[in-house]
């Protein structure tokens, strides 16, 4: 199980943009990796490959390591980390380890 799922808001702890938060667009598990909305963005040139659609320079998404991002809590509001708990006969839960509330 992943500390970090589709639909998350994030923080990033390190690189150029830090302290910056977004929402996981998606998580490549094989990689280590996360796409994040309005994170490590790079330009791309792009050239017109049908009739409408427009050919020039483009910000892009690119996957940041999700060692360089933690989880921001709904409850408390601040990144910090993950534990997991496990109930009898239930999946395993989330949990903030600063106020202890389940994600």
């Amino acid at each position: 199980m992943f500390k970090i799922k589709k639909g998350d808001i994030i923080q990033v702890t390190k690189g150029k943009d830090k302290g910056k938060k977004g929402k996981v667009l998606e998580v490549l598990a094989q990689n280590k990796r996360a796409i994040v909305e309005g994170i490590n963005q790079v330009k791309k040139h792009k050239r017109k490959t049908k009739q409408e659609q427009q050919a020039g320079i483009v910000s892009v998404e690119v996957p940041i390591s999700t060692s360089n991002i933690m989880l921001v809590c709904k409850q408390c509001g601040k990144a910090s980390r993950v534990g997991f708990k496990a109930a009898e006969g239930k999946e395993k839960t989330r949990f903030c380890k600063s106020c202890k509330e389940t994600f």
